[in-house]
């Protein structure tokens, strides 16, 4: 069922339906009507010789010079060949169609004052899969995504590079092929096609949706180990973290009893301590935590998703143009950037739990390092080398972006949100955390295989899917292959989705 873009209610579940699962899009009558009206006030003020910033005017530092009628046209291609001027590998297919979607719905609102052919054209192009070659390095998150978006623009011109049908074609033959005409660039086109935060907000969009599936693969992980490790299960008691009140905390703590429910830990049959270590006992307000970081990420991504991101931004209605800053990805990078670092918290506390795993000391009468051979094998002491790693990779990589602005454009763009480097960073947090969480997964599956008592229906599940892609570690065999199984598998959520059949939803 196609997703109707009207400027409003597109939410991130949406735009990764749109972008991911190639999802077909309409715009409702209503958008159009609405930027059918933008245009004809703008095309009135042309007439008038109304000074409109980005429409009669240069941009950035060039804003004061005036451009005559004859320059106007021109100056909207020359605008987009000039900021089409990213580097190195292209931004992954997902990432630009949920920018498409995103600029879609920017329009639907009517305040940016494009011809309806481009926003109709960039529909046609994600219905039919005709998807932009990009960059996926240049912007700096103000002014919008303009590099990157500019490379989007140039299929407006019949230029540019694009895939289509798993080809990487020069735009004209993408366009020819799916049968979309080109629609060229008029007064104002260009730069409302580009002027926006699309691209790293669609990117954010889609690592909220990703991060939530990863928090409650963490879950399950934390579930599997605190089994392993004989936890005492009243600090997961609903109670304790409703008498503080952080939703996220309490969310967390219902889902990890939910794992463990039917086994003989949840059921008080194993003798266990008074008090556990802080990475068994208080993950609840960890996971919670970056549970709420991320619902108010998602808040802000929705916000600006359904809002206006544009320069000028035009109101038909009052018949006034108004030149800002709404292009701006601070309300975006900073949330974010927070996001990046709830990642890495709740890697470095699923690290933490694996080393109890295999510290004898620490472990609860569970073999050294989860190994029946100890001297002769090293089991799983150098999984956590591996973990390790990829944590100070994290940490280096959680240090915020929002503030790392450089100044630009002879200063007239003297603060950036360098959200961008956000949007990048943020996946690669995420890559590291796969492959860190994958590796408590496979640390706490071993460990269960030492244990003869019942554990919880969603533990057994769990560790029945891990089962399928890694053998126990019966004597030492290179762990390469499985580290990087164990990583895929946990990119896959097959292991949340196998859990979530038998127990239900851990939201």
């Amino acid at each position: 069922m196609a997703v109707i873009l009207n400027g409003s209610g597109l939410t991130i579940e949406k735009l990764v339906s749109i972008a991911r699962l190639n999802e077909k899009v309409e715009l409702h009558p209503d958008a159009l009507e609405r930027i059918k009206k933008c245009r004809a006030m703008l095309e009135e003020k042309i007439k008038a010789h109304e000074i409109m910033y980005g429409v009669n005017t240069g941009i950035g530092e060039f804003s004061e010079v005036v451009l005559d009628d004859s320059q106007i046209k021109d100056f909207q291609k020359y605008l987009i060949y000039n900021h089409a001027a990213g580097i190195g590998d292209p931004a992954p297919i997902e990432y630009v169609r949920g920018a498409m979607a995103g600029r879609i719905n920017v329009h639907a609102k009517g305040r940016s004052g494009c011809r309806p052919e481009i926003t109709i054209t960039l529909i046609e192009m994600l219905n039919k899969g005709v998807t932009p070659f990009v960059c996926q390095k240049g912007s700096v998150g103000a002014c919008g995504d303009l590099s990157p978006m500019s490379q989007i623009a140039l299929l407006m011109l019949g230029e540019g590079k694009a895939y289509y049908k798993g080809e990487l074609l020069e735009g004209k033959e993408a366009l020819d092929r799916a049968g979309i005409p080109v629609p060229g660039l008029e007064a104002r086109d260009g730069l409302a096609t580009i002027n926006g935060s699309n691209l790293l907000t669609a990117m954010s969009a889609i690592l909220i949706y990703d991060t939530n599936r990863w928090f409650k693969q963490a879950e399950i992980a934390c579930a599997m180990s605190l089994e392993a490790l004989k936890a005492n299960m009243k600090p997961y008691l609903p109670k304790l973290h409703q008498a503080r009140g952080f939703v996220g905390a309490i969310r967390s703590a219902k889902a990890i009893r939910k794992l463990v429910e039917n086994g003989d830990l949840a059921e008080d049959k194993i003798k266990c301590k008074v008090q556990d270590a802080y990475s068994m006992r208080s993950t609840p307000q960890v996971i919670g935590a970056a549970h709420d970081a991320l619902e108010y990420a998602r808040s802000q991504v929705e916000i600006e998703l359904n809002g206006v991101g544009d320069n000028p931004v035009f109101f038909p209605e009052e018949n006034m143009q108004l030149s800002g800053a709404n292009f701006q990805g601070s309300p975006v990078s900073l949330p974010m950037d927070m996001v990046g670092v709830s990642i890495t918290m709740v890697s470095v506390v699923s690290e933490r739990r694996m080393n109890r795993l295999n510290n004898p000391a620490l472990s609860v009468g569970l073999p050294a390092f989860l190994t029946k051979g100890a001297g002769m094998f090293s089991g799983l002491m150098l999984s956590q080398y591996t973990a390790d790693m990829q944590i100070v990779e994290q940490r280096i990589l959680s240090a915020p972006a929002s503030i790392q602005s450089i100044p630009a454009a002879a200063d007239q763009e003297d603060f950036v949100s360098m959200g961008m480097n956000t949007a990048i960073k943020n996946f690669q947090i995420l890559d590291n955390a796969y492959g860190i969480l994958g590796i408590e997964f496979m640390a706490a599956a071993q460990a269960l295989d030492f244990r003869d008592y019942n554990f919880g229906t969603g533990v057994t599940k769990a560790k029945e899917i891990i089962r399928k892609y890694v053998d126990f570690l019966d004597i030492d065999r290179p762990l390469y292959p499985d580290h990087t199984r164990m990583q895929e598998l946990v990119k896959s959520c097959e292991i949340l989705e196998e859990v979530e059949k038998v127990i239900g939803s851990l939201e």
